[in-house]
């Protein structure tokens, strides 16, 4: 599956990527004879000191001191720190560019558009920041948002971060419940809000959620409402009880053009995350400011080769890490164009629209998107030449081997497709893109610099060339400092350290192949096992749904007489029928192109597949209903409607 080359870089490219620029500073500071990626991959990992000074370096880290050590207590993962004595500011690393070029341009559907310079950036955050130390804000208070991906809320993340203090936010998508169990945990001082937001057209008001929200949550001394829906004025004569500022007004009370960046610990608290939560309330995942930022401008500028004045997109929400991934582009003086709304409103094309007038040089999305354009068979490439655009990089969920074909014959055929995978637990990428390296049919270019990626077997063995579970050996500086609430790490523990000793265990269930690049299957929780044999889902999603009349599937395994069989089940087009000769078809396609163990016992219909607001299947909730076991916390889905159809279907019940 993986050996077939679909891209390759021009030698040009490989001469003026950053990571050719790295790779010749490494050989220059420590006379190595690092002759291509293996060989500086290799050096990451057995030298991680060496490395990660030589990134902060290469990606001029601003910092009131780096100290003179690098790492310690390496040989125990779980306790490991990077750069202990260095102090700096998250934010003041964002705002290092301070010109009247364009940072922000942001595209709310077809109602919003806004850009604002670096300049303006820079003074909103400064007084933004001039207001929340005027309300008492001090380092580690949490600062709380409720937001659409705007600029508005970089700016507020920006504000909290300038301070020390800690920012978590999620997406207006979510309920007032939703919202609750989230932020209620992490007691936030001050919470920022918007009027409502658009999608597919539509407006979404959310307004008369924030009565519910800030009496479950009794921490909330402020509350900013941000305009969107409505027009400023029109919102200030509402008829709301609780009181509130508005963001407009606010910034005008400040008069700041400068900020005094708090100088923190490497290791102090930046952002809390959440797990998606569909199994229990979610977990609030610490992250800290020198980490985070050290990985990110590793990712962006070696494995994502991005540079000054270039232009990047992300669809995400505030709910979704790859938003803080994406922010962060700032540090390396990129532009940001933002989206928020429906990717496919008012037509499938709309994003690539966007960034080809705004010249975007890396395009992120999810695989979910590449496979909707493909079964709606839309042809950007058709339309827009997308120059400038020199990566397009995918997460969320696995993609497709034949989703890579489409990319290079829909969308653009010189471009390096990078589909990437980490997740919200580390805030960053275990896998990702690799500029001077091919592409590779189905893969994952490569495991991340300075990260110890392998994969074992049950036995906790390492393998190549055979499925099994994805770990790292050895410390890394985007770890989580832990879980909020969790004074003795016993969870933290738990959830990734419980399974091999001393080995961060991600939960994914992969294969790394001789290329030194990454297949994946699926999570590990939701591994099918009919007759003692593991199978990934992704494995049967990518057959399945190269049948035309098959838009989605969702497969699970249910328990059935001392085994476990797998139940599929399909969302069909309008037009389509699951009769006999369909069923057979798709029975056919797995059978021929997997084994026959990968085989459904029952294939059933369904109108919709329940996802998570990231849009993530939700497989483990599915799971739970057939087996009439309750979902614990059903507001982490975007559309939980959806399990009525997975419950109490007779057909579960027979042979």
């Amino acid at each position: 599956m993986t050996d077939q080359i679909l891209w390759r870089p021009s030698e040009k490219a490989i001469e003026t990527a950053n990571l050719t620029r790295f790779m010749a500073t490494i050989r220059q500071e420590y006379v190595l004879p690092i002759k291509g990626y293996k060989d500086l991959y290799r050096f990451s990992i057995e030298n991680p000191e060496k490395f990660w000074k030589s990134v902060w370096s290469f990606c001029t880290i601003i910092a009131e001191t780096q100290g003179n050590r690098v790492l310690i207590d390496a040989e125990t993962i779980e306790t490991a720190k990077f750069f202990p004595d260095a102090r700096l500011n998250f934010a003041e690393n964002l705002l290092r560019r301070r010109d009247e070029a364009v940072a922000l341009t942001f595209y709310g559907e077809d109602k919003v558009y806004q850009k604002l310079t670096f300049q303006e950036l820079y003074l909103e955050t400064a007084k933004l920041v001039h207001i929340f130390k005027e309300w008492g804000i001090e380092p580690g208070d949490r600062i709380a948002g409720y937001l659409p991906n705007m600029p508005q809320t970089i700016i507020a993340m920006l504000a909290t971060a300038s301070i020390g203090a800690v920012w978590s936010s999620c997406s207006p998508d979510f309920g007032a419940q939703g919202v609750v169990d989230r932020f209620s945990q992490i007691t936030p001082r001050v919470f920022l809000m918007a009027d409502g937001y658009f999608y597919s057209g539509k407006t979404y008001p959310c307004l008369d959620r924030l009565s519910a929200i800030r009496s479950a949550i009794p921490s909330l001394e402020k509350v900013i409402i941000v305009p969107y829906i409505t027009l400023e004025n029109d919102l200030s004569t509402k008829n709301l009880k609780e009181p509130f500022d508005l963001w407009d007004d606010l910034l005008k009370q400040s008069t700041a053009q400068s900020i005094d960046f708090a100088q923190m610990p490497f290791n102090h608290p930046l952002f809390i995350l959440f797990s998606s939560g569909t199994t229990g309330i979610p977990k609030c995942i610490v992250h800290g400011a020198g980490g985070t930022l050290l990985q990110h401008l590793k990712e962006h500028q070696l494995h994502c080769d991005i540079k000054p004045n270039d232009q990047v997109f992300y669809y995400t929400t505030c709910g979704w890490m790859m938003w803080n991934w994406l922010v962060s582009a700032l540090a390396s003086e990129a532009s940001l164009v933002l989206y928020d709304g429906s990717p496919t409103y008012p037509h499938p094309e709309i994003l690539f629209d966007i960034a080809n007038k705004e010249s975007v040089t890396l395009f992120g999305t999810s695989a979910k998107y590449i496979d909707t354009l493909a079964k709606l068979e839309a042809k950007p490439i058709k339309t827009y030449p997308l120059h400038p655009l020199r990566m397009i990089t995918s997460t969320g969920s696995p993609l497709a081997p034949e989703s890579f074909h489409y990319v290079y014959r829909a969308i653009k055929k010189d471009v390096c497709l990078a589909s990437i995978s980490g997740g919200t637990d580390i805030i960053s990428c275990f896998m990702l893109g690799n500029p001077i390296a091919p592409v590779r049919r189905g893969e994952l270019q490569t495991r991340g610099l300075g990260l110890a990626v392998a994969v074992f077997d049950e036995e906790g063995k390492p393998v190549t060339s055979q499925k099994g579970e994805l770990v790292c050996t050895q410390p890394f500086p985007s770890q989580p400092l832990g879980f909020w609430n969790d004074a003795t790490g016993e969870k933290y523990h738990a959830a990734y350290f419980s399974r091999f000793p001393n080995v961060w265990h991600h939960g994914d269930f992969v294969e790394l192949t001789p290329h030194g690049g990454m297949v994946i299957y699926g999570r590990s929780d939701t591994v099918l096992n009919p007759g003692g044999v593991r199978i990934g889902t992704a494995e049967i999603y990518r057959q399945v749904e190269q049948i035309e009349e098959v838009l989605e599937s969702l497969a699970v395994g249910q328990t059935w007489q001392h085994d476990e069989r797998i139940i599929l089940f399909v969302h069909l087009k309008d037009d389509a029928v699951l009769n006999e000769a369909l069923l057979q078809k798709i029975k056919t396609q797995i059978r021929q192109n997997t084994t026959p163990r990968h085989v459904p016992a029952k294939i059933l219909e369904v109108t919709d597949i329940p996802r998570t607001k990231n849009g993530k299947i939700a497989e483990q909730a599915v799971r739970n209903i057939i087996h009439g076991e309750p979902v614990k916390n059903q507001e982490a889905l975007a559309n939980p409607e959806a399990l009525d159809q997975f419950r109490n279907r007779v057909e579960l019940l027979q042979e």
